[in-house]
């Protein structure tokens, strides 16, 4: 009777998964020396494997000699859940409250300790708030990230201020701990969060997350207004706009 062999793997690419699994936690690029340590890698091996991965464009590397997440990698994030494409459902719905709201509406997507402006809707007028497709921002910054955040529970929110310390952007970042877990857990059990220029002075945020068809939150859907246009009654909007996507998407709420 023959045994059966484990399963090969292959170290290079354990090794690569690692790496970019350490560059996704970060929101800033990241010098090689950090990475290597997180990733309990020799310099130059990390080195050698982070070029190939610049290579096939899965990593960027700046003037300054640091790494982030390449364009490809964003790429074929927007290819899951190809049964359902997520940008063609969310765009009507996004243009409408638009329109209806004369703001702009961001779809985001997590990766990590970040969330990542996955697509947007601008107003027509002069002065708007203006978000990169393909931008990254720190979880407890955005309204949204709060919320997956909350998600995750306690537990989830004291690992992710572990790993990042927490950085402040503005003077209304919620850069302790308790403040942090406070705010996520009341966010998600309401169903929506505010992101009061905490990541912009001037900018504020309307978010709530969008779920599929497995009652998981695979994006999420805010607002962004110059602070003092924002409009608490918009909240109901935008909440009507992310159950909407939702119900498109195949979330069913549990009874």
């Amino acid at each position: 009777m023959s045994e059966s062999k484990p399963e090969a793997r292959i170290q290079v690419i354990d090794r690569a998964a690692v790496l970019l699994d350490v560059i996704s936690r970060y929101s800033k690029p990241v010098k090689l020396k950090v990475l290597s340590a997180d990733a309990g890698l020799h310099p130059s091996t990390a080195y050698r494997i982070l070029h190939s991965l610049i290579d096939n464009r899965f990593v960027e590397r700046s003037g300054a000699g640091e790494y982030r997440l390449g364009q490809r990698l964003l790429q074929l994030s927007n290819r899951l859940h190809t049964d359902i494409d997520l940008r063609a459902v969310a765009m009507p719905y996004m243009a409408k409250l638009r329109d209806k709201l004369g703001e702009t509406i961001n779809l985001t997507i997590r990766e990590g300790d970040v969330v990542i402006y996955f697509e947007k809707a601008t107003p027509n007028r002069m002065m708007h708030v203006q978000q990169i497709v393909g931008s990254r921002a720190p979880l407890h910054v955005t309204g949204v990230g709060k919320l997956m955040l909350g998600k995750g529970g306690a537990q989830e929110i004291a690992g992710y201020a572990q790993r990042t310390n927490l950085p402040a952007y503005t003077r209304n970042t919620l850069n302790s701990l308790d403040a942090l877990t406070e705010e996520c857990l009341i966010s998600a059990e309401r169903g929506y969060a505010l992101d009061n220029e905490e990541a912009e002075i001037g900018v504020g945020c309307i978010g709530v997350l969008i779920y599929d068809q497995s009652n998981q939150p695979v994006a999420g859907l805010s607002l962004s207004a110059p602070i003092e246009r924002r409009k608490d009654e918009w909240i109901a909007d935008v909440v009507a706009a992310g159950e909407a996507i939702s119900e498109q998407l195949g979330y069913r709420p549990v009874a």
